[in-house]
């Protein structure tokens, strides 16, 4: 369709079109979406001064006046971290266990933030927290194929028959998904056990785990020592830190181009 000067509209801007009420308070970064649909089903938010309970009401960013509580709503501003997840630790917010959780080691009245995919309870490392759920998505979405780089103790003497396997995949004996990693090699190797590096571009659940269980190798440690070229470094277990700008541009460009490649084929 063109305009009355013969020339063709511009096209739309993403930013343009309507999202959900309960999407639009995520990418404010005030809670999850989750969340958010509780506290709109709980008659707590107003859309240009009525109250919505539909979670799905259409909003447009920057036209809309949003409120919660009788308050108006705001971009929060961005929120980044890096965390060393300590062993024993689950990254949810609430625990039905009583068991103790990422959250214990924020500030209490810190603004709302989340965690960027899991690490399960056993293993730690670096985990990361932002309120910005779009940039969570990324990095957790399978297509990003996003390196994440651990180091991972053994008990068993790792030779390179047992790196070709880990790099060739096998089948899980339960669901039969094929299981591999990207990279393997050896660490250090002492006389009962060994450290050895895995990198994977895929997040199965348990997934290293899986596949040594496949060999009957126990895994005594597992740590996290990279999200792409973002390292734990020497940040202390149970510690956070702001991830810099120049850390997040490098993260995304990274993103950007392996989003863009295609995945490491299987053989």
């Amino acid at each position: 369709m063109r305009n009355r000067a013969g020339n063709s509209p511009a096209p739309r801007s993403k930013t343009s079109r309507n999202i959900g009420l309960a999407r639009a308070l995520s990418k404010l970064g005030v809670c999850s979406r989750s969340r958010a649909t509780e506290l709109i089903c709980a008659g707590r938010v107003k859309l240009n001064g009525k109250l919505r309970r539909d979670p799905e009401a259409p909003v447009h960013l920057g036209k809309d006046r949003i409120e919660m509580d009788g308050s108006p709503l705001a971009k929060n501003e961005r929120i980044y971290l890096a965390f060393n997840k300590p062993r024993g630790v689950v990254t949810t917010a609430s625990d039905e266990k009583g068991r103790e959780t990422v959250y214990c080691y924020l500030p209490a009245e810190f603004p709302w933030i989340a965690p960027v995919g899991r690490l399960d309870m056993a293993s730690e490392g670096l985990l990361l927290l932002t309120n910005d759920s779009e940039w969570a998505a990324r990095i957790s979405a399978p297509e990003t194929h996003l390196d994440k780089t651990y180091h991972v103790q053994i008990d068993a003497i790792a030779d390179e028959s047992l790196l070709e396997a880990l790099r060739n995949g096998i089948r899980s004996s339960g669901d039969g998904v094929l299981l591999r990693a990207k990279r393997a090699s050896v660490l250090r190797r002492g006389e009962r056990n060994s450290w050895i590096e895995i990198v994977l571009d895929e997040g199965k659940n348990r997934q290293i785990r899986r596949m040594l269980e496949h060999f009957q190798i126990e895994v005594l440690q597992l740590v996290r020592v990279a999200i792409g070229p973002l390292t734990l470094g020497d940040l202390a277990k149970g510690k956070t830190r702001a991830i810099q700008k120049e850390e997040k541009q490098a993260l995304d460009r990274v993103m950007r181009t392996a989003s863009r490649e295609p995945a490491s084929s299987v053989r």
